[in-house]
């Protein structure tokens, strides 16, 4: 299976168990994030990010800077459902 088989039939599983009033509401927010265009504005794979600092799980502060001092760093964002 490839990935984006992985990913279509991961993204049914969720669409399933969710309310259809829930899930219209999640597919206009995705419609309105693309026409808003900020995709073209969002860094590209192999662009160089701006340095930051964030908490570490222990709340210790880590930078961006410090990371790549020590190698390649991947970054990921998590959309929460807080």
């Amino acid at each position: 299976m490839s990935l984006q088989e992985a990913l279509q039939e991961f993204k049914e599983g969720v669409e399933a168990q969710l309310d259809p009033e829930d899930l219209a509401k999640m597919e206009e927010a995705t419609q309105e994030l693309i026409r808003s265009g900020l995709a073209q504005e969002a860094k590209k794979q192999g662009e160089r990010a701006p340095d930051f600092t964030l908490p570490t799980p222990n709340g210790e502060p880590v930078s961006l800077s410090r990371l790549l001092a020590q190698g390649p760093v991947v970054v990921t964002f998590y959309r929460g459902t807080w």
